[in-house]
């Protein structure tokens, strides 16, 4: 009986810790001053890296010594195929500014340069999610201090944030 009570109890904790979640988190500012859109995207490291992996045949071997030194090359076009960008109905070019590693997690930078003001961000973004169907994308996004957010996924990845 004491073996049950046990094992009832720790059921729950363990399914929270067992059980992984898939969410990436996209913060967009646009800069007043340089007219720039300014992009930091978060992903797990480990769920990247097997993307990548799959998509292009390769060994990234991500934070190693033996990481490979054309990574920044893999990155933005992996990026450049899931992640897109249209401003004021004008689709976006995106500079990959490069990467950070961080725990777990990489951070990837990234700018549009000669932006007017937005009126409206259509983000187009499927990061992940033909590896791992949970995948969830947070976009945030801030236009002269208006804060707008989308959450996207596997069955919605494309939305609209409009501006004043």
């Amino acid at each position: 009986m004491k073996k049950l009570f046990v094992f009832l109890l720790v059921l729950p904790l363990l399914s929270f810790t067992l059980h992984k979640y898939y969410v990436a988190l996209t913060e967009i500012e646009y800069r007043e001053d340089t007219q720039s859109v300014q992009m930091i995207m978060n992903v797990f490291m480990d769920d990247i890296e097997l993307a990548i992996n799959k998509d292009y045949n390769t060994n990234l071997q991500i934070a190693t010594k033996n990481e490979l030194p054309s990574i920044n090359e893999y990155y933005y076009k992996y990026l450049k195929t899931h992640f897109k960008v249209t401003i004021n109905n004008k689709e976006a070019v995106y500079k990959f500014i490069g990467k950070e590693y961080d725990g777990n997690i990489v951070y990837f930078y990234l700018e549009i340069e000669n932006v007017s003001l937005p009126k409206s961000i259509k983000i187009e973004n499927d990061i992940l999610v033909d590896h791992f169907p949970d995948q969830q994308n947070l976009i945030k996004a801030t236009v002269k201090k208006e804060r707008k957010s989308l959450f996207l996924s596997s069955d919605n990845d494309k939305g609209l944030l409009n501006f004043k």
